[in-house]
């Protein structure tokens, strides 16, 4: 898939909306070789989505062998709006806590008073994090509406065949 075919499906008004999410789902080869899917945490910086993990999650070894991920990112309603992205993650170890990471769990409805306590917390937890940056390689956004999935769009285009035979 060319770059900007990449980011002229991200940019579209529903990709930008399940970008603005607060979860996504990333699976990977885990270090046995069977697949994995989390549910983490990210942000959208506008080219590349960010999440930030333990320096001692399971993950990332995995993940340095193995760098490809599928994300998906999607709706609790029907018809679904879902967010599919392929790419490479790249770590980065980072002393304390990246602000993406403070960022991407500031959504939850906290107090004033709560968020501090929580940011405390998590600088008394963490002497620094990973950040897993990954740079979109493929994406589609099946909406229902104007995009289905493939085998979906195989089978209306098979039946309308049928139809003008």
């Amino acid at each position: 898939m060319q770059p900007n075919e990449i980011t002229a499906i991200l940019n579209l008004p529903i990709s930008q909306e399940l970008l603005a999410r607060d979860l996504l789902r990333m699976a990977y080869v885990a270090k046995d070789g069977t697949p994995r899917n989390v549910p983490i945490a990210f942000t959208w910086n506008g080219s590349q989505i960010v999440v930030c993990t333990s320096k001692n999650a399971p993950k990332l070894p995995s993940l340095r062998q193995h760098p490809e991920v599928a994300l998906t990112i999607d709706t609790e309603v029907h018809p679904p709006k879902i967010l599919l992205i392929r790419g490479r993650a790249e770590l980065e170890v980072v002393d304390g806590i990246p602000q993406e990471y403070l960022r991407m769990n500031g959504s939850y409805e906290m107090s004033p008073e709560q968020r501090v306590e929580w940011e405390a917390e998590v600088r008394s937890l963490y002497d620094g994090m990973v950040r897993i940056v990954i740079t979109p390689t493929w994406v589609k956004l099946i909406d229902f509406e104007t995009t289905l999935p493939t085998a979906v769009e195989e089978l209306v285009r098979q039946r309308a065949e049928r139809q003008r035979a």
